[in-house]
């Protein structure tokens, strides 16, 4: 590379922080990688967070990336000599900053999901057949040391050839109910959680056992959230926002008791009247909160998957079966959800009382075991990682900005193929609860 390639993003709410602090070594980054790449331009229709960002960005000491409307990003990229755009937008927008920015002359960095339907994913695949440039959906579970320790032990041959996945996600009730609480609560706008949440774990086992998805059946339904669960549990009346409300109700979110989510969304309503702490028990949710799959893949393993999103405790369970063994990695995010003197939830559970024996039954951490047939049961040491999402991010942001391509032996590096795969499940899944049938992948005509 002979220069420093010349980034643009596209959305700024929280996850951009990531990028941002990358590009310009402010605090919100996990990895600063001046030396590779600079964010030169930027857009949101909210002026007020881009005042935000740009001037912690400045107080850095970088120069404000410059400013432009949405709807010149064309011009944007050409102005700006963009190398590649990076997308963090609502997932329902992904499809058309993709082709936009691919035809206008750029490569794209987007967060997961690659896009939320099938006729959207053809749109991609023709853009860039057509263009030549490149699309990578952003897989960062995969940099986690957890789950690259898993890649390699089925890699390595440690238990013969995969025959079948378990794979249970729970979310608690303050991550799990925040997607209530977002514009992520209309399928419209996310594809739900089969797609904006799960086709991260359908990217792990896609890439753990290196097969691809050829068949899914799934079931599920909205059972807690909501506003007929709420009727049927005698809640009661409930306010529309947790900001204001003056409730102790721990589903309640008070954006004003958290300086960023004060300064990110609170502070910038005014500008385009997004509410970003609406009631988990509204009417008119329409994304499911209990999901489950069968997913048949083209080597002839079967996953079996279940989602929760009001689970007392956050983490996964993987149990990996093969022709001579077993591996099974547990993680625990979060051991409970604990309830303060006040009847807030508490941010940080070490601090309450309780906590000890919360440590004891269900302690943070993670754990991958193998156990071979006729023989007894090993522990594989996980490394250290750096940075959220497992730590996982920091490896990813070194791999992205870098253009890593190659990453032997474990293959990190994803795809626009394997956006696809990973959405494709999903995208399936959600056909199949429409229809109570199975679908068969290839019939969707996703086109890559």
């Amino acid at each position: 590379m002979t220069h420093r390639e010349r980034y643009a993003l596209i959305g700024t709410g929280s996850r951009a922080g990531m990028y941002i602090g990358a590009l310009s070594g402010t605090v919100l980054g996990a990895e600063h990688v001046p030396d590779l790449a600079e964010l030169v331009a930027w857009s949101d229709p909210n002026p007020g967070r881009l005042d935000l960002y740009e001037r912690e960005v400045v107080e850095a000491g970088h120069p404000a990336p410059a400013r432009y409307d949405v709807a010149d990003l064309e011009r944007m990229i050409v102005d700006e000599r963009v190398d590649r755009v990076v997308i963090t937008t609502p997932d329902f927008t992904h499809a058309e900053y993709i082709v936009r920015s691919l035809r206008a002359g750029a490569d794209v960095v987007v967060e997961k999901p690659l896009t939320i339907d099938a006729e959207s994913v053809r749109r991609i695949g023709e853009a860039i057949a057509e263009t030549g440039h490149e699309v990578i959906t952003t897989f960062n579970y995969r940099y986690s040391p957890r789950n690259s320790t898993l890649r390699q032990v089925i890699a390595d041959g440690r238990i013969g050839a995969v025959t079948s996945v378990h794979f249970e996600w729970a979310l608690d009730t303050v991550h799990g109910a925040d997607y209530f609480r977002r514009w992520h609560r209309d399928k419209a706008n996310s594809g739900g959680l089969f797609i904006h949440k799960a086709s991260h774990h359908f990217d792990l086992v896609n890439w753990w056992i290196g097969a691809a998805p050829v068949r899914v059946f799934a079931s599920g339904g909205l059972r807690f959230y909501g506003a007929d669960n709420a009727a049927a549990r005698g809640l009661g009346a409930r306010p529309s926002r947790g900001t204001g409300s003056g409730t102790s109700d721990p589903f309640a979110l008070d954006l004003a008791a958290d300086a960023r989510l004060k300064e990110l969304y609170l502070d910038q309503e005014h500008h385009d009247g997004y509410v970003r702490d609406r009631d988990v028990f509204d009417p008119g949710i329409t994304i499911e909160d209990n999901l489950a799959a069968l997913v048949d893949y083209d080597s002839g393993a079967t996953l079996s998957y279940s989602l929760n999103a009001h689970a007392p405790w956050e983490g996964y369970r993987v149990t990996v079966n093969g022709t001579e063994g077993r591996a099974e990695l547990e993680v625990v995010e979060r051991g409970a959800v604990l309830i303060g003197d006040d009847g807030r939830v508490v941010v940080d559970p070490s601090m309450h009382p309780d906590a000890s024996q919360v440590d004891l039954l269900r302690p943070h951490g993670e754990h991958l075991v193998v156990q071979r047939h006729w023989e007894s049961a090993q522990e594989v040491e996980i490394p250290e990682g750096i940075g959220s999402h497992g730590g996982g991010d920091a490896y990813l942001l070194r791999h992205l900005f870098g253009r890593v391509t190659e990453d032997a032996p474990l293959g990190r590096v994803a795809g626009y193929a394997d956006g696809v795969r990973a959405v494709s499940v999903g995208i399936a899944g959600n056909r199949s609860l429409e229809t109570g049938l199975p679908v068969v992948i290839g019939e969707l005509e996703l086109g890559a």
